[in-house]
């Protein structure tokens, strides 16, 4: 009799703090631009619930913690009533099919322009520098963005009050914790970043300065919904946004060991392989001094496959890892990766558009019959 095929790392179980994950595999936050008016949509209980499965860790796309926090069409809020209540359906459709869920809260900071703000304003920033124009995420439209107005330190406590009450607010509409965006170029990113934050007071300057704002908002959430319920992600090697640091490795071995002091639950990182948002390129650095640094459960991202991503649990390099295309274009990942099945291919095009349907809750299960 055949020798039973050894369980692939990537789907050996894992206990996640109090979640019993039956598998590693975890959908990474990912921009859908499908909330009309900042407000998630009905087709999103389909989208999210296409994507869980018992015992598997699902993120949110970026939701936004205020209205200033928003610089993209049709991204979902999570600072009002109506937004938590249009939540729920989707959170509970998730756990019907025992997944478990993170909000993922973000402020995106100076990649905004007046048009996305309350009245006209400019974005607020760590910085008053502006961003050159760039290409958009579908590869054919420029993004404006308006110069930036710099916070004053008086102002800052105010913000990491509205990640607090998003924090607060996502537990009222069910989630089992959130994740904090302190990553590609987006608000807490412009803080940490020495190319972006050319602040001199208490949340400028030194590494430890520049860090201030993130652990800021890590202490205030922690002591609003418990550290246990508590991930964030970080790209410290990564220049998404022009928001690049000299030293990312000590940016990074800092954060870490800072954040132990809260006993966050997880930290998810961007892999240096991943310097902007496009493909992966050959890089020396690593994510390991990071992962043997933080006390908490480490989830890789960036640019993994099947292979590669069974071979960074095999290595112990990450607990968790987290697949962003792969997974928008296959519903049932996990499933696919434990038959060694082939994978649907992502279209790029409709990964950002409005259409409810399209791109989104269309990609075919193994199962389904043509």
């Amino acid at each position: 009799m055949a020798n039973q095929a050894p369980t692939l790392p990537l789907l050996t179980p894992y206990k996640l703090g109090k979640f019993d994950l039956s598998h590693r595999v975890v959908l990474p936050a990912l921009t859908r631009q499908r909330s009309y008016g900042y407000v998630p949509q009905p087709p999103a209980i389909l989208y999210y619930s296409q994507r869980a499965s018992k015992g598997g860790l699902l993120i949110t796309e970026a939701t936004g913690v205020s209205d200033t926090a928003q610089g993209y069409p049709d991204t979902p809020g999570i600072w009002s009533k109506e937004q938590v209540e249009a939540w729920k359906p989707i959170v509970n459709a998730v756990y019907a099919k025992g997944g478990v869920f993170f909000c993922q809260i973000w402020h995106v900071g100076r990649v905004s322009n007046s048009g996305f703000q309350p009245d006209g304003q400019a974005p607020i920033s760590s910085t008053d520098k502006s961003l050159t124009p760039q290409i958009g995420s579908n590869g054919i439209d420029v993004m404006q963005f308006t110069p930036p107005r710099r916070l004053r330190a008086d102002e800052i406590p105010q913000i990491v009050n509205d990640f607090r009450l998003a924090a607060r607010n996502a537990m009222e509409a069910g989630f089992d914790g959130v994740e904090i965006h302190g990553s590609s170029g987006f608000l807490i990113d412009q803080f940490l970043k020495d190319q972006v934050n050319d602040r001199t007071d208490q949340y400028g300057g030194s590494l430890e300065r520049r860090c201030r704002f993130a652990l800021d908002i890590v202490e205030a959430v922690v002591n609003e919904i418990g550290a246990d319920k508590v991930g964030i992600k970080l790209s410290p090697f990564a220049n998404y946004m022009e928001s690049g640091d000299s030293k990312p490795k000590e940016l990074g071995l800092y954060l870490v060991n800072s954040l132990n002091k809260y006993g966050i639950l997880y930290c998810q990182m961007i892999e240096p392989r991943m310097k902007t948002l496009g493909d992966k390129i050959e890089c020396p650095h690593s994510l390991v001094p990071m992962r043997k640094a933080f006390n908490g459960t480490f989830i890789a991202v960036g640019g993994f496959d099947r292979e590669d991503g069974n071979n960074a649990v095999a290595e112990d390099s990450a607990d968790l890892v987290a697949f962003g295309r792969w997974f928008l274009a296959n519903p049932d990942l996990p499933k696919r990766f434990e038959l060694n099945a082939p994978l649907s291919k992502y279209i790029r095009d409709t990964f950002y558009i409005s259409d409810p349907v399209l791109g989104y809750t269309d990609y075919p299960f193994l199962d389904s019959t043509a």
